[in-house]
C-alpha cells in the first residue's frame, strides 16, 4: 500500500501512520476529498479573477457572461459546505453591484 498519502500528516516531527484499516481508508478519503475540494475553491478564484478583470477593463457583455460562470460556482462551492450560504449570497450580491457599476 502507498504511504506517500500519509506523509502530510505528522506530529512533533514524527510521521503518525494509522494502525487500523478503517482509519487509513478514512485518511485516503480526507485527502481525496481535501484535493477535490481545493481544485473548486482554485476554479473558483480563476472565474473571479477574470470576472474582475474583465469589469476593470469595462467588457460588459464579457462581464455579465462571467458573472454567471461565477454564480454557478459560488453556488457549487456553497453545495459541498466550503462557503457559508449568508458568505456566498454576499460575494454575490457585490458583484452583482460590480457588474451594475459599469453604465
Amino acid at each position: 500500500m502507498p504511504f506517500d498519502i500519509l506523509l502530510p500528516f505528522t506530529r512533533k516531527g514524527v510521521i503518525a501512520v494509522p494502525q487500523r484499516r478503517c482509519a487509513i481508508k478514512e485518511l485516503r478519503k480526507n485527502r481525496k476529498n481535501h484535493l477535490h475540494n481545493l481544485d473548486i475553491k482554485t476554479d473558483l478564484k480563476k472565474t473571479i479573477k477574470s470576472f474582475r478583470t474583465s469589469v476593470s477593463a469595462q467588457k460588459k457583455d464579457e462581464a455579465a457572461e462571467q458573472l454567471k460562470d461565477v454564480y454557478k460556482k459560488i453556488d457549487k462551492a456553497t453545495k459541498r459546505n466550503l462557503l457559508h450560504k449568508n458568505t456566498a449570497a454576499r460575494r454575490k450580491s457585490s458583484y452583482s453591484k460590480l457588474l451594475k457599476s459599469l453604465n
